[in-house]
């Protein structure tokens, strides 16, 4: 286990643990953050709690260009039921985000600190949102930290009040990112949502590899 300090640096992530802890502490200065995402790192931790930095082997991606669209969101999207925008807003889908409800979490992971801090990665340009909109409404989005030197999209979280926006708002995003040659979607860890959009793991030493 290792305890960070003041000074910014990480140990490598091989040297995290079997479930994929590898450091504790420090701060989510906007330095740090990004040190953190360039090196295959992200923060997870409950309020109240000290700050938690993960690298989990195997990691969850895909390539935009793989993200997986089924016959029936092929008919949403014809239908133009949503409307995407991108970076319109932030803060809303940080804070939908934060507060939505989901099966089998108790609490939420996306404290008061990290809403600021993702805030201020927002505005210089590091951490963007997707809104998805129905009659005008703001009913699905995500948000996630953009590598663009990288080609790399790090997913931080998404959410839906309606049937379908959270994939609505994943699959405009993949759209987007396959046109401006990305070559990953990073999505941390297993969800069956995400395998259902076409994730699918691989040994974090490749995960590196892209980052390298």
């Amino acid at each position: 286990m290792h305890i960070l300090t003041d000074h910014i640096a990480f140990p490598h992530p091989s040297q995290a643990e079997e479930d994929g802890l590898l450091a504790v502490g420090g701060d989510l200065h906007s330095d740090r953050l990004m040190l953190a995402y360039n090196s295959g790192i992200f923060p997870w931790f409950n309020e109240g709690e000290m700050a938690l930095w993960w690298s989990p082997d195997p990691r969850m991606v895909v390539k935009p260009q793989d993200v997986r669209i089924s016959k029936s969101m092929r008919k949403v999207f014809r239908d133009n039921t949503f409307k995407v925008t991108y970076n319109q807003r932030f803060l809303e889908v940080i804070l939908a985000c934060k507060r939505i409800k989901r099966k089998e979490q108790h609490d939420t992971w996306i404290t008061n600190a990290m809403v600021e801090a993702y805030l201020k990665l927002h505005e210089m340009g590091h951490c963007i949102s997707v809104e998805v909109w129905k009659e005008d409404q703001l009913v699905g989005g995500l948000y996630g930290i953009d590598l663009k030197d990288k080609g790399i999209f790090c997913g931080e979280s998404m959410f839906s009040k309606v049937s379908n926006a959270s994939k609505v708002g994943f699959i405009s995003l993949s759209r987007k990112l396959t046109q401006q040659n990305y070559r990953l979607i990073d999505c941390q860890m297993y969800t069956d949502h995400l395998a259902s959009l076409g994730a699918a793991e691989i040994p974090r030493e490749d995960f590196l590899k892209y980052l390298s």
